[in-house]
């Protein structure tokens, strides 16, 4: 089997994935949509991070693609119910990257907070422009957390831990960890917190929910950070509103579109702006982080790929296979109706085959049936189940 590492995804992760018996190719840079379906040619395996897209148009093109792997936290990149579809599992890293991102939040925070980027513009241009104006402490500060997920949470406890007070609102009811205090309403939280920090995820439904209307209704000369993804925000407002003074900072980690390689040309409205902080998607860009998402998530690939687990998978039913496959293990994918395991099973029957074990997991329209065979599974019995209506896919372990 062939794997594609895209991105420059951490070297770990090329070698557990050799290490599980892959040929891998590892590319520096993200591709676009044409540049994926020729790269893809005979891979069974692909990694990326944020900024290759994975589209229903190259999944069809590539109906020979076992599983992807998102190396981040989101995977909006990916065409998730597509992939489905087609029995591809993806693997993504929900949780390794959320001290990274924290700190980067806390420390742009702090930045913002002090004006440290106006005093370092104005040493490296030879004027000494000692004085306290506009600088002040986060200690006693208002922080609100849109979005209270693995990153907002723990943002929560050390802003907290700083002497910060902290509210947070979220879609979901969430616990409030420490003294943090849950506001019922997006607007409830934007009138009372002096910065406000974005943390949501990458559902179609958050795209541009933070506008010229949003922004109005912060408190006049406070702090905007959004490091979740670059679409929920609309820019040129933000822009604007600090430009006006009325947003007195901002910091922006992503954005709408962002360059697909290293050294690619950028331009953004918020560019020059007085104490605002652009960083170019690096949240989790910490050698830690990588290092951790590396050995994550190709763990997770090289596991569906040896034995068919697919636990935390996105968008794939969650069966955990801890043990070697025996004789054979069968893999199906199939729809998500009644009676497909009466059908496989007969089969079975008829062919002969002693069922040492099976799994089943269901998510959505999409189910997910693993069979460890005590004899041989012929062509034959292989050949009646992907002959099924219900067969999406099928795949066998030896």
């Amino acid at each position: 089997m062939k794997a594609l590492l895209l991105e420059n995804i951490h070297p770990l992760a090329a070698e557990a994935l050799t290490e599980a018996g892959l040929e891998v190719d590892h590319r520096p840079g993200a591709l676009a949509e044409d540049e994926l379906i020729e790269a893809l040619e005979g891979v069974d395996v692909l990694g990326i991070r944020s900024t290759t897209h994975v589209t229903e148009r190259v999944l069809e093109a590539r109906p020979d693609l076992l599983t992807i792997g998102a190396f981040c936290i989101g995977t909006n990149q990916i065409d998730l119910a597509a992939a489905a579809r087609r029995g591809v599992p993806v693997f993504n890293a929900p949780f390794s990257n959320t001290r990274s991102v924290v700190e980067l939040a806390i420390a742009e925070i702090i930045v913002m907070a002090r004006r440290l980027t106006e005093k370092d513009r104005n040493l490296h241009n030879g004027v000494w422009d000692k004085n306290a104006v506009g600088s002040h402490e986060i200690r006693g500060r208002t922080l609100g957390i849109v979005g209270y997920g693995n990153i907002g949470s723990q943002l929560s406890v050390l802003a907290e831990l700083l002497g910060m007070e902290v509210y947070f609102y979220d879609t979901a009811d969430k616990l409030a960890l420490g003294n943090a205090r849950r506001c019922g309403s997006l607007d409830e939280l934007l009138a009372v917190a002096e910065t406000v920090t974005l943390h949501v995820d990458g559902r179609p439904g958050n795209a541009g929910f933070f506008g010229k209307a949003q922004f109005a209704k912060m408190r006049p000369r406070s702090l905007f950070l959004n490091l979740s993804r670059g679409f929920v925000v609309d820019y040129d407002s933000l822009a604007e509103s600090v430009e006006s003074g009325h947003i007195a900072g901002a910091a922006v980690d992503v954005f709408p579109d962002e360059p697909k390689k290293r050294g690619d040309a950028f331009s953004s409205p918020l560019q020059n702006l007085p104490n605002v902080v652009l960083t170019p998607h690096v949240g989790g860009s910490t050698e830690e982080a990588q290092e951790d998402i590396g050995r994550f998530v190709a763990g997770k690939l090289s596991d569906f790929v040896r034995l068919g687990t697919t636990a935390l998978s996105v968008n794939a039913p969650s069966v955990t296979l801890a043990h070697a496959p025996g004789e054979h293990r069968v893999l199906h994918f199939h729809q998500n109706l009644p009676g497909v395991m009466a059908k496989v099973n007969n089969i079975l029957a008829e062919h002969n085959v002693n069922i040492d074990g099976q799994l089943l997991g269901t998510h959505g329209e999409l189910g997910y049936v693993v069979t460890d065979g005590g004899s041989s599974v012929d062509t034959a019995a292989l050949e009646a189940i992907a002959a099924l209506p219900e067969t999406i896919r099928l795949r066998v372990i030896d």
